[in-house]
């Protein structure tokens, strides 16, 4: 270790002399308070340190204190559940100390707590050769997640001694004697540098979609396990509600809710209502399977840059372990204006708008960690990320750098729009900005699971919408009743697909997350009675006639009939469909 003296202090910018054994990305202690900070260039024995929290008060001759260590998270037992600040700070047990709902500076307290005990059962017996990752044993951490104790990486030789029982995260577990004939003690806890991305053994192809249970997504742009997605929109449009949904009802194991640099009264909404909502697959609260970051924009600007780190690194964890796993990082706009900040303050080049020249290549580094990998281990085991980062443009504007530079990355795009959110349409995707490159890939599992007809009624569907948006412009010149009686059907079923199948109520807890199945079937009746429809004009059936059917108003109420008989609901509605489209064909062909 070496001490330095701060010679400049700008915001959270400090530049220091006297730190010639320091090295790029250690972690240091600035002044009285031993402000946590991290070492961004080093020109000589001057370093320019990123100070993690607030600097007022801080001045020239100020000592600074290197701990030889990057900027690391503490993994263990105990992860799920917590909510940290951008690194890795427990907030509520700041707060329980403290007495005080604001961070006071300096405070040093672990990730993960010393005092608490875990019940280990350990999974491999004494003599047990192994190498890093291999699983020595397992931790119920909470009903939902079964927290897999493994060896640390980059360590292998023979267990001479492991034994379940009850430990805290930093008693010995196991000993492990290397190659070398070294004896070292295994813990439940592990260390992990945030910005070096957790090696695997293998990457793969995502060919499983993760469903989160909305129909414009699951159906229309669907994400992959181990995909990319991005939700960009204006203010208003609902990027956090989309993000809440995600972190709800996707069919993962693990979810990690990055709030970087979002308004305050957002992540208490999150903090509220994640406790006490169910998983629908566990029948446990959300809580028992999240790890909440929580860095509002309200907290040090310095510290939402690393929060992003902290929350993959996490996640990178979970998925180690064979999970997989979520992270949802609300805004990643946020996180490049701390970027732009920091940039300015080191006096670098600046790029497009300001940005940094190096945004895109950071964005980029942040999504590559996700994927589907095989881990690392001898048990051959597979875990997956998915990556969902919220864009917030500045007006809407999706061709600023942060909105171009996500979409060169991300496969899956849901574009909000401000429209249709103040039309109250949620979630307000817009199908036709919107695009997912992941539908080849996910195919032969819609077909296996769904039937083919389910990719050719998804394709329909777009269609549709896509020539209701060229038939909205003519109807604006005309007015609807100029239309061929085929195109007003257009129109009539595109409605059907917007309001009946795409627009869903958070609200309705019947309508708030709907099975592939459900998905399936409500969309095939929609289509069955567009084709059914078309017959019946082609026959000489009076259109007016036919959008006023009682099967068409059943349609309409399909999505909130109970979860438990909306099969046999559905079939009944299409059987009464077929009958009174027949009954109005046979009149239509006596009229004529």
């Amino acid at each position: 270790m070496s001490n330095g003296k701060v010679v400049k202090v700008s915001g959270p910018l400090v530049v220091a002399t006297g730190l010639a054994e320091a090295n790029m990305a250690d972690v240091v202690r600035v002044g009285e308070q031993r402000l946590i900070g991290e070492v961004l260039t080093m020109t000589g024995d001057a370093a320019s340190i990123q100070v993690y929290e607030e600097t007022s008060g801080l001045g020239p001759g100020a000592v600074v204190e290197t701990t030889g260590a990057p900027l690391s998270v503490e993994l263990g037992p105990g992860l799920i559940g917590m909510i940290y600040d951008g690194i890795q700070r427990p907030l509520e047990l700041i707060a329980s100390l403290t007495g005080s709902n604001h961070l006071p500076r300096g405070v040093e307290v672990p990730a993960l707590d010393r005092e608490r005990t875990w019940e280990f059962v350990a999974s491999v017996s004494p003599g047990t050769k192994v190498v890093g990752g291999d699983v020595i044993g397992t931790v119920q951490e909470t009903p939902s997640v079964q927290h897999k104790i493994m060896v640390p990486l980059g360590m292998t030789g023979t267990l001479r001694s492991i034994q379940s029982g009850t430990y805290t995260v930093t008693e010995t577990v196991a000993v492990l004697e290397n190659e070398q004939g070294i004896q070292e003690p295994l813990t439940m806890l592990q260390k992990w540098p945030v910005r070096k991305g957790r090696p695997y053994q293998t990457k793969f192809a995502p060919v499983t979609p993760l469903q989160s249970g909305q129909r414009v997504i699951d159906t229309m742009f669907p994400v992959a396990k181990g995909g990319t997605a991005a939700v960009p929109g204006p203010f208003g449009s609902g990027k956090t509600v989309v993000q809440h949904a995600l972190a709800k009802w996707s069919d993962v194991d693990v979810v990690v809710y990055i709030g970087c640099g979002e308004r305050g009264n957002e992540m208490t909404d999150v903090l509220r209502e994640f406790p006490e909502l169910v998983d629908p697959r566990t029948g446990e609260s959300l809580m028992k399977r999240t790890v909440l970051i929580a860095n509002t924009s309200d907290m040090p600007v310095a510290a939402r840059e690393a929060s992003v780190y902290t929350g993959i690194t996490i996640a990178e964890y979970f998925r180690d372990m064979g999970y997989d796993v979520a992270v949802i990082a609300d805004s990643t706009s946020r996180w490049a204006e701390a970027l732009r900040e920091m940039s300015g303050r080191l006096e670098e080049m600046p790029g497009e708008e300001g940005y940094p020249a190096y945004l895109v290549s950071r964005l980029s580094q942040f999504y590559e960690r996700a994927g589907v990998v095989q881990c690392m281990g001898s048990d051959g085991r597979r875990g997956s990320l998915t990556a969902v980062g919220a864009v917030s443009p500045p007006g809407g504007d999706l061709s600023e750098p942060v909105s171009q530079g996500t979409m060169r990355i991300v496969k899956v795009f849901w574009a909000l729009d401000a429209s249709l959110a103040y039309a109250r349409h949620f979630p307000a995707v817009n199908w036709l900005n919107s695009y997912s490159l992941y539908l080849d890939s996910l195919r032969p599992w819609f077909e296996e699971h769904l039937g083919k007809a389910f990719v050719q009624n998804r394709t329909q569907a777009m269609l549709l919408l896509q020539q209701e948006a060229s038939l909205n412009e003519i109807v604006q010149l005309v007015g609807k009743d100029g239309l061929a009686p085929g195109d007003q059907l257009t129109l009539e079923t595109a409605k059907m697909i917007r309001e009946d199948f795409l627009q869903q109520n958070a609200f309705v807890e019947v309508d708030s997350f709907s099975n592939y199945d459900r998905q399936s079937r409500l969309l095939a009746m929609i289509l069955d009675y567009d084709r059914l429809c078309r017959g019946a004009l082609e026959k000489g059936a009076d259109p007016d006639a036919l959008f006023s059917l009682p099967a068409r108003a059943a349609i309409g109420r399909a999505k909130s009939v109970p979860e438990e008989r909306y099969i046999q609901a559905y079939e009944t509605i299409a059987r009464d469909m077929a009958q009174q489209i027949a009954q109005l064909t046979e009149k239509g062909g006596a009229d004529i």
